[in-house]
């Protein structure tokens, strides 16, 4: 719990004072997540993991990324990219992938702090696209 809590403090210390609090996302894995760290969800491209959007959905999407100045897409590493890349290419905002981590590694041994070290990747890829 200290651990994790020290991490909690680190992570607002990082990102609570970014310019760009605004963020996409490709899934609803993150609603929790923005509000303890003060970030807004401007949209959510798939509503549904795995079900790819349409093209009219990637339109309105497209729309979106340009009115709303989101300098960042977020989407997961446990999910195709297909959609993401034609988001980035479309709207020239980088794809960024930020780990839930609903899933942990293969190996036994790594999976004791997989959790810790999937939030502190989060937290630098957050750094990255939110301070530009």
């Amino acid at each position: 719990i200290a651990r994790l809590e020290a991490l909690r403090k680190k992570m607002h210390r990082e990102l609570d004072g970014l310019p760009q609090r605004d963020i996409l996302t490709f899934h609803e894995a993150f609603p929790y997540f923005a509000k303890e760290f003060g970030l807004r969800i401007v949209g959510v491209i798939e509503r549904e993991p795995g079900a790819e959007p349409n093209a009219r959905e990637l339109a309105r999407s497209v729309e979106l990324v340009k009115k709303s100045g989101v300098r960042a897409i977020f989407a997961e590493p446990q999910y195709p990219s297909r959609s993401a890349r034609a988001m980035e290419k479309e709207t020239g905002v980088p794809v960024r992938f930020l780990d839930p981590a609903v899933t942990g590694p293969s190996e036994p041994a790594a999976a004791k702090d997989a959790y810790l070290a999937a939030m502190s990747r989060n937290l630098e890829v957050l750094k990255e696209a939110l301070s530009q």
